[in-house]
């Protein structure tokens, strides 16, 4: 039907590469008259493609001045969709922009597919970097679901791995890694994990009932355990860039305000003070050390420290 041939078009153009006109024509099984007739159409809807002429001519999909309707496969819609539920909160505006574009994707989901998304619950998200195997984040986030023990995988040492038993309680992306918290019932004690490390088994484990968290939040929790303690030390500085720029590199404690077109006003933690100083001269600009006054003296401090480490520069 044409409206299928538009779409096996549509998902050939994708990947943006150029299609010689008679090997597009020849994938459709469509004469070269038919093929211009669904570009065209293609091109009302709202598609940009370009055609060149010559020996290395043919059809490319190409970026245009509106967003047409995309086509993705399965892989790829639960790909934007964990990508959109990991927005930082901090962003401005794009948290619920995100939760809006998250919606109405749900709502055109074949019913294959919305069980898988509805696993991704991610309790509070920073952008994760460390691969982790898609199959595995599912069969975790599965486990947390339905509230049914975890056996696993997981290296004490290299290349010795031992058997965990956890009810999984939290998935968390923090640092470039993904974690799970769990309640360890061999060590009968919170535990955290890192999903690039472990390895689930079948079957799961019984149900169980969830315990409570020992904090509010679990990426706080999560900090607190990967950093070796509470955050203590909050403070504020103002920096000489936008707020949109800093917002990506701030941890899930930061608050990131616009305090201007050029600047932007970030109170974040740390477990020393000299170390949150560090934290926001990281971003090599101007800053301006806000509050409080311990914040103040470490960052003079850190110059101190730094003046004296540095080689004399000539002149």
């Amino acid at each position: 039907m044409p409206s299928t041939r538009l779409l096996t078009l549509l998902s050939l153009l994708q990947p943006g590469r150029l299609w010689p006109a008679a090997e597009l024509a020849d994938r459709l099984g469509v004469s070269p008259r038919t093929l211009r007739r669904d570009l065209d159409r293609l091109r009302e809807a709202g598609y940009a493609i370009r055609s060149s002429t010559g020996p290395d001519g043919g059809y490319r999909l190409t970026s245009g001045r509106d967003v047409p309707p995309l086509l993705f496969d399965d892989d790829q819609v639960l790909a934007v969709a964990l990508a959109l539920r990991t927005v930082p909160g901090s962003v401005a505006g794009l948290a619920d922009a995100a939760d809006r574009a998250l919606t109405s994707i749900r709502q055109v989901l074949p019913d294959r597919l919305r069980p898988r998304l509805d696993l991704l619950q991610v309790s509070q998200a920073q952008p994760a970097t460390a691969p982790v195997d898609p199959a595995e984040l599912l069969a975790v986030a599965q486990a947390i679901r339905r509230r049914e023990a975890l056996r696993f995988d997981y290296p004490v040492e290299a290349d010795r791995p031992a058997v965990r038993r956890v009810e999984p309680h939290h998935l968390v992306a923090r640092g470039g890694r993904w974690y799970l918290i769990g309640w360890d019932s061999e060590r009968d004690d919170w535990r955290t994990f890192r999903l690039d490390r472990l390895r689930t088994r079948t079957p799961t484990g019984p149900r169980f009932t969830p315990r409570s968290l020992p904090a509010a939040d679990p990426a706080a929790y999560l900090a607190g355990r990967i950093g070796g303690g509470p955050l203590l030390c909050r403070g504020t500085a103002v920096l000489r860039l936008p707020a949109e720029q800093v917002a990506p590199w701030a941890g899930p404690e930061a608050v990131v305000e616009p305090a201007g077109p050029d600047r932007c006003r970030v109170t974040a933690s740390s477990w020393t003070w000299v170390g949150l100083a560090a934290w926001f001269a990281f971003f090599d600009v101007e800053l301006e050390l806000s509050e409080p006054e311990e914040l103040i003296r470490a960052g003079a401090q850190l110059a101190e420290r730094l003046t004296r480490a540095a080689p004399e520069a000539d002149g």
